[in-house]
């Protein structure tokens, strides 16, 4: 019997590295269970339960207090800067007497640093950092966590450091949920990891990525890369990204590929570290009471701050759905002064305790409009946000689906505006110079609130426009004759259905043969497309099982609107490769090139998994690539991807 639990223990801890280190699973979850169900009984048989046993990884019973740590060597914090003078002087400080210096760079992440101990190649506690000669003990909390092993080969005392993160999509996937939402993903994971019951930690899917090696009881390793290749070899998570750099200009220009790669990152980071790569070097340098001198971080500017709200106005979209939007003190965030920021609904609102007077916690990323994340302090004179019952721009009287308030309305000002913009969009129909501006005015001076009335304009019309003059009135006039031809996703994007964003519209063009198809699809049918579920399946019935929806295609049609439609080359280049394109490219844009890509037999994906086949890298290819590289997928270039579709 205990032969039997070492054979699944084995099997199982390589499924779950595969799942949770390498992004990479090798066998199904329902396989997975199987083995583990299997595991459980043996173990309820035998009263027996192995040292790495990946049962041990269930949250326990709460525990009364954090108990002292003592780590084996200091943690130490960094030195920061801001600017990239700052950087040089960190240069100039070690640079005094030595020639050909090495860096590393990598992602400085926002979360909570932990600590973890082996011995004869068994885990023995994890820590919190602390004030980094004494941390608490978090081995509880951190055991439910499944990014590190319980065993690894290294059997001397071992120290390693890593940042235990919680992923932004687990964060809003959570909050959609909780009782009480998170206020921001570094919060969230403190949270977790500092809360004396271990299956608050478990709810919450924290991981940890490592990145340093502490103490090791050989002093075997001699540099940073070295040291990452010994976590990675002995199972830990460790980030793709790590850039060895001869000069302080080299780890500039890592600097700020980090800097726009960490845009599209599914993880909170606030910088970049900066290490003297040579370990003997390190000792060289040495520290002083708070810092070593041979490390330093670059922290980005700061993407949250707190301001007071002093108003909340209601927005309605093209679905209906209003949204509230909170009214700042203007503050100054991430290089912008910011005066809105938003709210998902009102729900999101109750739950996160905003309250007019109330000073919030903003926080502003990717360089779109900023959310409330929660509130941070109310005061005495504080007011309700107090729920509306019609609509603020038609006062119908407003129908509430959950947390979400709509306006059933369709001729509602706001909604035909927004459909008409989504409807001309770069995205959509592509009708160059079509604004908001123009929607509205459209609409006020001549109704235009079906997309086939852009199609019935004409000059004598769009010239009494406000700011229309011949050559701006020409200018639509062509954009609109010129977007008549479109190819099939682009259509189905720009007719708003609700929940069909690009991506599923591409997924339907890829798996309909025309619009008729998918007019009269069944459920079932849709479901069979990957990523779409039901509450995606039923918008797209729900949209063709109204009949003024199909006259409206209809008309368009007649009009002279032309759907192209996309015929796979089977024997293209790219037949049955899976693509993910990366960075700029030279002589494509990323959209020209997927459109290659598909026309030639391949599929377009939009991020980096198993499942992908080949990943077309340009320039400034951030995340994606590093991904890419640890899965050992193939990447080309463009001077390759330009000669291939030239076979």
């Amino acid at each position: 019997m205990i032969e039997k639990m070492k054979e699944l223990i084995v099997k199982l801890n390589k499924f779950a590295h595969e799942y949770y280190v390498l992004d990479n699973p090798t066998v199904s979850d329902k396989e997975y269970d199987a083995l583990y169900d299997q595991l459980v009984q043996l173990e309820k048989e035998s009263g027996v339960v192995l040292f790495d046993s990946p049962t041990k990884r269930v949250g326990g019973e709460p525990i009364s207090a954090f108990k002292k740590h003592k780590h084996i060597e200091r943690l130490y914090s960094l030195d920061k800067t801001t600017t990239f003078e700052g950087l040089k002087a960190f240069e100039k400080r070690i640079n005094k007497d030595q020639a050909n210096l090495e860096y590393t760079v990598e992602y400085k992440f926002d979360g909570l640093t932990i600590c973890i101990t082996y011995d004869q190649g068994k885990f023995v506690c994890a820590s919190t950092r602390g004030n980094g000669v004494e941390g608490e003990d978090v081995t509880a909390q951190v055991l439910t966590i499944k990014s590190f092993p319980l065993t690894i080969d290294y059997k001397g005392k071992l120290e390693v450091q890593g940042e235990a993160i919680m992923r932004l999509s687990v964060l809003e996937k959570y909050n959609q949920t909780a009782d009480e939402p998170l206020k921001n993903a570094r919060n969230a994971v403190a949270g977790a990891i500092r809360n004396l019951d271990p299956k608050v930690t478990q709810k919450r899917k924290v991981e940890i990525l490592f990145y340093n090696v502490n103490y090791m009881e050989d002093r075997s390793l001699f540099s940073q890369t070295e040291c990452v290749n010994f976590l990675r070899e002995n199972g830990f998570k460790v980030h793709p990204y790590l850039r060895v750099c001869k000069d302080i200009d080299a780890v500039m220009s890592a600097i700020k590929e980090i800097e726009n790669s960490r845009k599209t990152l599914d993880i909170l980071t606030d910088g970049a570290v900066v290490k003297i790569n040579d370990f003997a070097l390190r000792e060289i340098l040495g520290s002083t009471d708070k810092f070593p001198r041979w490390a330093i971080a670059f922290k980005f500017e700061a993407e949250e701050v707190t301001t007071i709200l002093t108003d909340v106005k209601w927005q309605v979209g093209r679905t209906g759905k209003l949204t509230p939007l909170g009214i700042l003190e203007p503050t100054e965030l991430a290089g912008a002064t910011v005066k809105k920021a938003t709210l998902n609904n009102f729900g999101d609102l109750q739950r996160k305790g905003v309250k007019i007077g109330a000073r919030v916690l903003v926080r502003r990323s990717n360089e779109v409009i900023p959310e409330i994340l929660g509130t941070t302090e109310v005061f005495e004179h504080c007011k309700e946000v107090s729920k509306p019952e019609v609509c603020p721009f038609c006062n119908s009287h407003l129908k509430e689906t959950g947390a979400n308030l709509f306006c059933p309305n369709n001729s509602c000002r706001p909604r035909v505006v927004a459909k008409l913009v989504n409807f001309a969009s770069k995205g959509g129909m592509n009708i160059e110079g079509f604004s908001e501006k123009t929607a509205e005015l459209l609409f006020d001076k001549f109704s235009v609130s079906n997309f086939s009335d852009l199609y019935k304009l004409s000059a004598q019309k769009i010239g009494e426009l406000e700011g229309y003059k011949e050559a701006k009135t020409t200018n639509l006039l062509t954009s609109i004759e010129n977007s008549k031809t479109v190819d099939f996703s682009s259509f189905i994007f720009a007719l708003g259905i609700e929940n069909v964003g690009k991506k599923t519209a591409k997924d339907f063009a890829k798996n309909f043969a025309d619009i008729d198809e998918l007019k009269t699809a069944q459920k079932q049918r849709l479901l069979e497309i990957e990523d779409v579920g039901d509450i995606v399946a039923e918008s797209v019935l729900d949209y063709f099982n109204d009949e003024q929806n199909l006259r409206e295609i209809d008309e368009l049609i007649s009009l002279g609107v032309k759907i192209l439609y996309q015929e796979k080359s089977a024997s293209g280049v790219f037949s049955g490769e899976r693509v993910v394109l990366t960075g700029s490219l030279s002589d494509f844009t990323r959209e020209e090139a997927g459109k290659i890509i598909e026309q030639l037999g391949g599929e377009v994906l939009s991020s980096v998994s198993k499942k992908t086949t080949i990943v077309l890298a340009g320039e400034s290819a951030g995340s994606k690539l590093e991904k890419a590289r640890s899965l050992g997928i193939k990447i080309i270039d463009e001077d390759t991807f330009k000669s291939l579709i030239k076979t």
